[in-house]
């Protein structure tokens, strides 16, 4: 853990006790050795000297210094400036024979130049990993040379050099705020092991149910409406521009006005009410797609302005700036690669309107061409082969419900190309959007969860494949997060661990300006995190909690539910059965424990058919199989993974009668949506994680006899209890003394 740069460039050092280590003679140890008498008569007291491990950057200087004289001089600065001595006491120390850096740097006029080079791959190696191909290189040059700052440092962003000037200025961006500030050693260890505090409560936006909870400060309160959010001048005269002409009438009381600022503030974000596109909820679910869509083009943007005004700057006066990029760290604006925001989404089709979306948002002045638009409509669309799936739709793009027993929000979410392996990567430059673009010149990267990890898989057995381009990642947003639960949320977290990790290889970035902090190891507490999700679950939760450390806190949704059983239409007695649990690391035991002890007996003695254990769970589901297996039940599965044609025969022996109880997932209710009759008495083994699934297993019991339903529950499922019976009862049910509940 090294300290960061120079403290006149408004960066964080380490804190010394002047009085006690007098500034004129800090030194390191082994220049200090001084025989006591000498000390004694110069009237020097002898002092403890204390040893400063060389952080990261200075490493890299040393031992780039033992190739470049202008190198080693600059190093030896950095270590005059870390220790507080002047040049005339280097002189003292060290000889009066060492030259000044301007003089070095006459001296190697022609040698220095050469190293940024050294730091560029060849055209084709960069091509082989991913990187950049030579016409790219010409085409960024020349976009860069054309590109004129026509905004002022204030609005683009401070120079780093300068820390106070960002909070003095009325026009400092919140990025600029965020990413100038270098974190100290003390203030990461702090991040390391901290427990977050929700200190502050405001009321949820057209959410009378939920109340916004955030760490730190509230700043939701203070929010100006009448402001432009520090968003670049064109995207934010174009956001409104498309306000308008979709209807819209006051934008500084809209969704989207109000999202922006929570998503710009740069904290980590848990929205886990979000009405999603498939359940009606189109409004709130664009509103808040072009808040973050909008926060990514601001971060692109401002982020390229502010590389190409430094780039202008050291083209200008190439040795100055050399020297004030290794020294005072004016320059330091770059990650170890390109990319900086990572949208993880569960579908191809989710993506397909997400990208649509983003060229839309994105000012006409940058997307003269969209490069490979149509391949990506026909790849992410609906093909072909989905032609049967889309007769579900009308002319007009509307469901027609005559034509499938689905539900509707089934036909939405899985009526397009529902394929979830897919990756693409999108450049801004000055005039056009490419999409398909390598990755690691990408600014932002569409990915699912899927297709990552199969990619770590492949660079964990391939050394000449790599995920690097993950490695500078400042904005995660993971969209439909309930959905993404739904096919496995371990690939998510997998995923997510891999970001912001030191690269196996040397890119094309110039080292030398690469922001401290990410050679640092830091670059996590500076990411943020933006979690959407229709629900909340454990695994989202403890998401949030251990994998989303931004050093700027964490805000979150807190939400009251009234429940969906007033959805049940059928008059069935639904008992609730509560099993003590002594932790949530021993409920399942404890759940399974209570169903074969209480539970399955009056199933075993029981001469009557047509139960079906609904579990929420695949593993659950595998643990229960198993155990009927061993008591010799009769009984048939509809699980994840069964096949087709055995998922046919298992409902149609169900029906019969030839089987006595049937296992059903809630994923395999959530890919199919299958209708199963004959069913008498249901037992739901474990609560859905989606409520409206409740309503719907329940009603399955239409035209039985003597139906009934059990349901099995512990303190630990409150979440999922609430969201089926209410908040307030769900309370009461977790700690009532009783532990039976009957709903009819």
């Amino acid at each position: 853990m090294g300290r960061q740069f120079c403290a006149k460039r408004g960066l964080k050092r380490r804190n010394v006790d002047r009085n006690q280590y007098p500034r004129k003679n800090q030194q390191k140890e082994q220049n200090v050795a001084r025989d006591s008498t000498d000390q004694e008569s110069n009237g020097v007291a002898s002092e403890e000297v204390v040893y400063k491990e060389p952080t990261v950057y200075d490493n890299l200087l040393m031992k780039l210094g033992t190739s470049s004289k202008s190198l080693a001089n600059v190093y030896k600065m950095r270590q005059r400036q870390e220790e507080g001595r002047s040049e005339s006491e280097e002189d003292e120390v060290d000889g009066s024979e060492s030259l000044s850096v301007s003089e070095q740097d006459d001296d190697d006029e022609g040698t220095d130049n050469e190293y940024p080079e050294s730091l560029t791959m060849e055209s084709s190696r960069l091509q082989e990993d991913g990187m950049v191909s030579a016409e790219e290189q010409s085409e960024d040059a020349e976009s860069e040379a054309e590109s004129k700052a026509s905004d002022t440092d204030e609005e683009h962003g401070f120079s780093v050099n300068d820390q106070s000037s960002v909070k003095a200025s009325t026009r400092a961006s919140s990025f600029n705020e965020h990413f100038g500030y270098n974190l100290s050693e003390k203030e990461v260890d702090d991040l390391s092991k901290k427990k977050w505090k929700y200190e502050w409560e405001v009321p949820a936006v057209d959410m009378s149910n939920c109340k916004w909870t955030g760490t730190g400060e509230c700043f939701l309160k203070d929010v100006d409406l009448n402001s432009d959010l520090g968003v670049k001048a064109k995207l934010y005269n174009h956001w409104l521009d498309i306000y308008k002409t979709s209807g819209g009438i006051d934008f500084h009381l809209s969704k989207q006005r109000w999202f922006f600022s929570l998503f710009n503030s740069y904290r980590d974000i848990l929205h886990c009410n979000k009405k999603p596109f498939y359940l009606k909820g189109l409004e709130e679910d664009s509103s808040i797609m072009d808040a973050y869509l909008m926060h990514s083009l601001n971060h692109i943007f401002r982020n390229r302005d502010l590389v190409t005004k430094n780039d202008a700057k050291v083209a200008k006066n190439k040795e100055n700036s050399k020297e004030d990029m290794l020294i005072g760290g004016a320059f330091l604006d770059q990650g170890f690669t390109r990319p900086k925001v990572l949208l993880l989404l569960p579908l191809r089709s989710v993506a397909l309107n997400v990208v649509k979306r983003l060229i839309r948002l994105t000012p006409k002045a940058y997307k003269a061409n969209v490069e490979h638009y149509d391949h990506f409509c026909a790849e992410f669309g609906t093909g072909e082969e989905e032609v049967e799936k889309d007769s579900n739709f009308d002319d007009t793009g509307n469901l027609n419900p005559r034509k499938s027993s689905k539900p509707s929000d089934f036909q939405m979410l899985f009526g397009g190309n529902n394929d979830d392996d897919f990756m693409i990567g999108i450049k801004f430059t000055r005039r056009s959007i490419k999409l398909y673009n390598d990755f690691y010149t990408s600014d932002l990267i569409v990915a699912s969860a899927v297709n990552i990890n199969a990619k770590i898989g492949k660079a964990e057995k391939n050394k000449d494949s790599n995920v690097d381009y993950l490695s500078s990642i400042e904005v995660l947003i993971i969209d439909h997060a309930d959905v993404i639960s739904m096919q496995n949320w371990s690939l998510l977290t997998t995923a997510v661990n891999q970001l912001n990790r030191i690269p196996s290889k040397q890119s094309r970035t110039d080292v030398m300006r690469i922001r401290p902090w990410y050679l640092e190891g830091y670059a996590k507490f500076y990411r943020q995190t933006i979690n959407l999700s229709y629900y909340s679950n454990p695994d989202i939760n403890a998401f949030f909690n251990h994998h989303c450390t931004n050093y700027q806190g964490k805000v979150k949704l807190i939400c009251e539910y009234k429940g969906v059983l007033p959805k049940v239409l059928l008059q069935v007695r639904q008992i609730y059965e509560r099993f003590n649990a002594d932790s949530i690391a021993n409920v399942d035991d404890a759940r399974f424990e209570y169903f074969t002890k209480k539970v399955f007996p009056k199933i075993k003695d029981s001469i009557q058919g047509g139960i079906m254990l609904f579990i929420s769970s695949y593993l659950e589901f595998v643990r229960i199989r198993n155990f009927l297996k061993s008591q010799s039940a009769s009984f048939c599965l509809l699980g994840d993974y069964t096949e087709s044609s055995d998922v046919s025969r298992a409902r149609v022996w169900f029906f019969e009668g030839k089987r006595k109880m049937i296992l059903y997932t809630e994923r395999a209710h959530f890919y199919h949506r299958y209708k199963i009759r004959g069913i008498q008495n249901l037992i739901i083994y474990s609560l859905p994680d989606r409520k409206e699934f409740y309503p719907e297993i329940v009603n399955m019991l239409e035209g039985s006899h003597n139906m009934t339903c059990t349901v099995l529950f512990s303190c630990f499922d409150q979440l999922r209890l609430e969201r089926i019976v209410g908040s307030a009862p769900a309370r009461k049910m977790v700690k009532s003394e009783k532990g039976v509940f009957v709903f009819c």
